[in-house]
């Protein structure tokens, strides 16, 4: 059995966004995913082989979509983000802490 607090051991240095594998299996995997101001490099896009499902737990973030789409992200909000689908962060506060969970699968 694994354990360990969410909110826990976060870093006072963030000049990069932290990613954690929490636990992973066959065909899915849980990160802990933590930022302050950070977003994904210009012209850089995620299009990965796997469903993402992203909950926002504390701080406030947006995800843009290839598309056009842009999603707003406060904390209890989440959206399930289909596999191929270009996506990129766009913005994470700069003010407060942004802690993700985010489940491939």
């Amino acid at each position: 059995m694994k354990k360990g607090d969410f909110f826990g051991e976060i870093p006072q240095d963030l000049s990069r966004e932290l990613v954690q594998t929490i636990v992973e299996g066959d065909s899915v995997r849980v990160d802990r995913i933590v930022s302050i101001g950070q977003a994904s490099p210009e012209g850089f896009w995620y299009e990965q082989e796997q469903r993402e499902f992203v909950l926002v737990l504390q701080g406030a973030a947006r995800i843009d979509f290839e598309d056009g789409e842009a999603l707003d992200l406060n904390p209890g909000m989440w959206t399930d983000i289909p596999a191929y689908r270009r996506h990129r962060v766009g913005w994470t506060s700069p003010e407060e802490v942004t802690v993700w969970l985010a489940v491939h699968y």
